[in-house]
């Protein structure tokens, strides 16, 4: 496993595997690996002949400068996590090789009314932070295929978004959410929640759960309000829980019939944890 730190070695590296005709896929992450981190690379691994990691914690995608600064940093772990789980190439850049004009003067993305709902409502400016991240690396990378994270949804949605809009021949694959055995999607930042935080968080799947399994029974909005009202009682301050459209996650009062997905996105203890879960089909 090779670890590099500039755009040159990264790309002298890629460039030997083109002419190798090998495929190349690409897994961007901000560190602090967890097991659902390592599940992507080995669905590279299956999925391209080569596989290249980044670790960045871009700094223009957090709107709160308190959790930019608390985001854990583990990187001598992460190395160790990524050799044992066979990655080609990491990419461990500074902020000035990504943005080497500095971050005050940067493009903006018109990613339509999905930037504006959900995170993007509660997180402003955090999507077009993510676009202009994501395009700095796929130009540098050009993979064939790159691999992220359900949890995640709503990014996922944009960085597909962003590949429409920059014309890359990338195929993305959005791997489904890894979860912990009673059912918390794994993050980086539930490493941050003490152990009575922790028992509680579970909650957040299981409302997910509830909401796939009641919301044929009873209107939309009771069923949220319930949900809501079992969050809070837990102790949990509730940015919001939705049920949507997945294909552009508007927010439905009734059901459709279509794909539908149901998000929370709540904090305890200070931690904010968010979590989704397709409920049709």
């Amino acid at each position: 496993m090779e670890v590099v730190h500039t755009k040159t070695e990264l790309q002298a590296i890629v460039q030997t595997y083109r002419q190798k005709q090998e495929t190349i896929g690409f897994v961007p992450t901000m560190g602090a690996l967890h097991a659902g981190h390592l599940a992507l690379v080995k669905a590279c691994r299956e999925q391209a002949t080569r596989t290249v990691v980044s670790i960045f914690v871009n700094p223009v995608q957090f709107n709160d400068p308190q959790d930019f600064a608390l985001y854990p940093r583990t990187l001598d772990e992460d190395l160790q996590l990524l050799e044992a789980h066979q990655a080609d190439v990491v990419f461990v850049p500074e902020e000035k090789e990504i943005y080497p004009e500095g971050t005050a003067h940067l493009e903006t993305y018109d990613l339509g009314p999905l930037e504006s709902v959900l995170e993007g409502a509660y997180r402003p400016g955090h999507f077009q932070g993510v676009a202009r991240v994501m395009r700095r690396l796929l130009e540098m990378i050009q993979p064939d295929v790159l691999i992220m994270g359900e949890k995640d949804y709503q990014q996922c949605l944009i960085v597909q978004k962003l590949l429409q809009m920059i014309d890359l021949p990338v195929r993305f694959y959005m791997h489904p959410t890894v979860r912990e055995a009673d059912g918390l999607a794994m993050s980086s930042r539930n490493r941050r929640l003490s152990a009575a935080d922790r028992k509680k968080a579970t909650l957040i799947y299981e409302s997910l759960m509830y909401i796939r399994s009641q919301w044929r029974h009873m209107p939309f909005d009771k069923l949220r309000g319930i949900v809501g009202e079992q969050l809070l009682a837990a102790g949990f301050a509730i940015d919001y829980v939705v049920i949507t459209r997945s294909a552009d996650l508007q927010i439905l009062q009734a059901p459709e019939d279509t794909a539908m997905r149901a998000l929370i996105a709540a904090k305890i203890g200070g931690v904010r944890l968010i979590d989704n879960m397709p409920i049709h089909p």
